[in-house]
């Protein structure tokens, strides 16, 4: 009869409670959101099956396979939607898609409707979709194994994919090997509580007020490596938490407490793997494999541990882009290959007392220190001191006139709000004319170079004007407009960027009354942006000069597109070129024509 004393010795993989034949074993969960199992004294007959098929009493027995150390590759799904849409290199959904092809079974992970994670295993192709990316907290097996028993037994193919224990607890209850069964584990930091991930969405529903409809970890319109986490609200609101905003993903690399207390003991690290294959994330694939296999799109480690997993992987070479590496190039990106997770660096009693009696934010912000939170130390601000005027020695060159502009406009002008030791500056490029009102208001909360180039040597003209009464806002990060472009905010007009902005040459902004630019967003040459008419007024009624021009987050704006007053784009949209908008563009649209017509939906894109 299995006796939990210590919860370390438990991984809550679930195959006790399948394996008992008088369904005597139940799971209950703790304060902390993880299960651990009970046992029914009055229904148990004392068959020890439980302890026979429990993977932390009985690694030692699973953990054996051909190779003693794997062949490893750095490998890619040539495919580039579906590496879009994976954790890494999208390497799972092609090892799935020759089951499916095959008529086969594929058992993994989904997230449920109210973003619980459970085990499922599957034979229509169409479950891809949800099987595909990691979910970074425990799933429920409770009756998973069985499953995958009856099939074996029935002579269906099978291929599995679960945190190492789970595998070796799916070996343990099977008894014995099938030929029909490919298992694929993954590089495991630590898996996480699904108490904590609840409580995280409950405080972005609270904070946009809406439900969460849509959650991907590790999402690629940013980059691969920024590990976003993209969350869609039944508003439609979107939200990127990428690593340096997110309050779980700082929490579980930063304060390791998130994770089980038996992923401090894992049982499961080293050589040999249990698996048939490992996947992972290969960092540190830009200095091994270059950019054809990198991009910052996600590349997947593939690790063959048995000749049948070998086979396998062989098999499907004509849907991937592979290199064969060596092992010790994996080890410094993947610690939790040889390591467990290491202790909490905070106490973990009063977190999970805290989670229970505290809302989100404030249990948040008392553990975890995210990159966004972090204040300045005076030395820090020192170094930021001395980067502005190395940037501006290195921009300004023998030029004293442009060395006196960036000094003038950062230090001297009362309405420009900057902030040079928190790295918040303008950068003025030679051959800039600003015209900044003494009434205008201008904030800088990133670093904004106007004007910069490609060429040094070009003499093409920038302009820059802001009017009486009229604000430029710019928000964090770094953001740019390319030489040859005109910005113009008239009297009165807002323009608010939110940051991370970028221009190519060219660009023309016309703001007379308000232009809001959402975070991320890159605009190509030659790109039009105006919310009025210039004053030219025709005889149609309910004509306006001028209205709101408002552009989503992360959008892009191709070559010599045109945007017009009224125009409203909503997150991701991509503008094709030359084309003109004058209307609402629902997000992740992609438009072409004049007028633009939208042609796809459901389109992402990475810069």
């Amino acid at each position: 009869m299995i006796n939990i004393t210590n919860k370390v010795d438990c991984c809550g993989c679930n195959a006790c409670e399948d394996v008992c034949p008088k369904k005597a074993i139940s799971f209950k969960t703790d304060v902390e959101g993880f299960w651990y199992p009970e046992v029914d004294t009055d229904l148990c007959i004392k068959c020890d099956l439980c302890n026979k098929i429990c993977p932390v009493i009985n690694n030692t027995k699973v953990k054996h396979n051909d190779y003693k150390k794997p062949l490893c590759y750095a490998s890619i799904n040539k495919d580039i939607e579906v590496r879009f849409d994976s954790t890494s290199g999208g390497i799972f959904s092609a090892l799935a898609e020759k089951t499916y092809k095959e008529k086969g079974y594929v058992g993994g992970a989904i997230f449920e409707e109210d973003f619980s994670v459970k085990h499922i295993v599957s034979s229509d192709r169409k479950d891809l979709l949800k099987l595909r990316s990691s979910k970074y907290l425990q799933s429920n097996a409770i009756g998973f194994y069985k499953k995958v028993k009856l099939l074996l037994k029935n002579g269906e193919k099978v291929l599995v994919c679960g945190t190492p224990c789970q595998i070796a607890a799916l070996k343990l209850y099977l008894q014995k090997d099938y030929d029909n069964l490919i298992l694929v584990d993954f590089i495991c930091r630590g898996i996480n509580s699904p108490k904590v991930f609840r409580k995280y969405l409950d405080y972005l529903e609270e904070r946009y007020n809406s439900k969460v409809v849509y959650f991907k970890a590790k999402n690629k319109e940013l980059g691969w490596r920024k590990l976003t986490s993209k969350v869609v609200f039944k508003n439609k609101a979107t939200l990127y938490d990428t690593w340096d905003s997110s309050y779980f993903t700082a929490g579980y690399l930063q304060t390791n407490v998130y994770s089980r207390p038996s992923c401090y003991d894992c049982k499961f690290k080293g050589f040999p793997r249990i698996a048939d294959i490992t996947i992972a994330d290969y960092w540190g694939a830009e200095k091994s494999v270059g950019s054809e296999m990198d991009n910052d799109l996600g590349t997947s480690l593939v690790m063959l541990n048995s000749q049948k997993g070998k086979n396998y992987f062989e098999s499907i070479q004509t849907h991937l882009l592979s290199k064969e590496i060596s092992l010790e190039s994996t080890i410094d990106g993947n610690r939790a290959l040889l390591s467990p997770l290491a202790q909490p660096l905070v106490n973990r009693t009063e977190f999970y007392k805290d989670l229970d009696q505290r809302p989100f934010l404030e249990v948040a912000k008392k553990y975890i220190k995210r990159h966004d939170d972090i204040q300045i130390t005076q030395k820090g601000k020192i170094k930021n001191i001395i980067k502005f005027f190395v940037s501006i020695f290195r921009i300004s060159g023998m030029s004293i006139p442009t060395f006196y502009k960036n000094i003038k406009y950062n230090f001297f002008y009362r309405n420009i709000k900057t902030s040079i030791g928190l790295g918040h500056h303008i950068l003025i490029y030679k051959n800039c004319i600003l015209n900044i009102n003494k009434n205008a208001k201008v904030i800088i909360e990133g670093s904004f170079s106007i004007g910069k180039k490609t060429f040094p040597k070009s003499r093409i003209e920038t302009r820059f004007s802001v009017g009486d009464n009229a604000v430029f806002k710019i928000g964090k990060g770094d953001s740019y407009i390319l030489y040859g472009s005109d910005i113009e905010v008239f009297k009165g007009a807002q323009m608010i960027i939110n940051g991370d902005f970028g221009t190519n040459i060219n660009t023309t902004i016309i703001c007379a009354n308000k232009i809001q630019i959402g975070t991320g967003t890159k605009i190509g040459r030659d790109v039009t942006i105006r919310d009025n008419n210039g004053n030219h007024f025709m005889s149609i009624n309910g004509y306006k000069n001028s209205k709101e021009l408002l552009i989503g987050q992360h959008c892009w704006l191709c070559e010599g597109c045109t945007l017009l007053s009224g125009t409203k784009l909503g997150d991701g949209v991509i503008i094709g070129a030359k084309s003109v908008v004058t209307s609402h563009i629902p997000s992740h649209s992609l438009v072409f024509g004049n007028p633009a017509e939208i042609i796809d939906r459901d389109i992402y894109w990475k810069y």
